[in-house]
């Protein structure tokens, strides 16, 4: 198989994300009267909205859905004044994103984080490489592990899923992958583990971002 196409995760993918998701949410929880949590706990909350990450973060006895959504609307207030103040590419990230755009690959964004706040980030911090789509979480679709937005991106690069490479650092990047027909290669830099990736049906698990050339050097061996 020649892959054609990239279609990457965001946090804990391209972006680390991890401090300032942290910092805010921590921000919140302490103007309401709670406790924080370690930054390192906020690798278990991200991956599956906004929302349930603020469901993950607030003490485990707050079930009321009006209290949980008014500390949605204070978490993406104050994510808005944050976000960018210790957010970073991961290292080789640069390196991987040039060496694809030389090799004429197709790149695309897919993150449940907001589409603004992921449309903003890939502006302000890649914003020097070419993305065929960057897609966010939107109500129009639904969000990851359904295939919905892997799919509307395949259509829109015109590249078949299965010339796809998806690149994610979440089980549910990884069932997203293989519900869309895609190829699922795990990133062992972000927030989950090696376990957990091939538990959700990891093909390949990379180290680190320039690691993934391997695939496309190995298919074009094989033509």
């Amino acid at each position: 198989m020649r892959f054609k196409a990239v279609l990457f995760d965001l946090d804990g993918t391209l972006l680390d994300t991890l401090e300032d998701i942290a910092r805010s949410m921590n921000s919140v929880l302490m103007s309401a009267g709670f406790s924080p949590h370690p930054v390192e706990a906020y690798r278990k909350f991200i991956g599956e909205g906004i929302a349930n990450l603020v469901r993950c973060a607030l003490p485990g006895n707050v079930t009321d859905e009006r209290f949980v959504q008014k500390h949605v609307s204070d978490m993406i207030e104050e994510y808005g004044r944050r976000w960018a103040e210790h957010t970073r590419p991961y290292p080789e990230i640069a390196e991987l994103l040039d060496e694809l755009t030389k090799r004429n690959i197709k790149m695309a964004v897919l993150s449940n984080k907001m589409d603004t706040f992921t449309n903003k980030m890939v502006k302000t911090f890649l914003g020097a490489w070419r993305f065929a789509e960057v897609l966010g979480a939107r109500h129009s679709l639904p969000q990851k592990p359904d295939p919905a937005g892997a799919l509307h991106i395949s259509r829109k690069c015109t590249v078949k899923p299965e010339e796809f490479i998806y690149l994610g650092d979440s089980n549910i990047d990884m069932r997203t992958a293989l519900h869309a027909g895609m190829f699922p290669v795990g990133a062992l830099w972000g927030f989950q583990t090696a376990d957990q990736l091939r538990a959700a049906g990891a093909q390949v698990l990379v180290a680190t971002p320039l690691e993934l050339l391997t695939l496309f050097d190995a298919a074009a061996n094989r033509l």
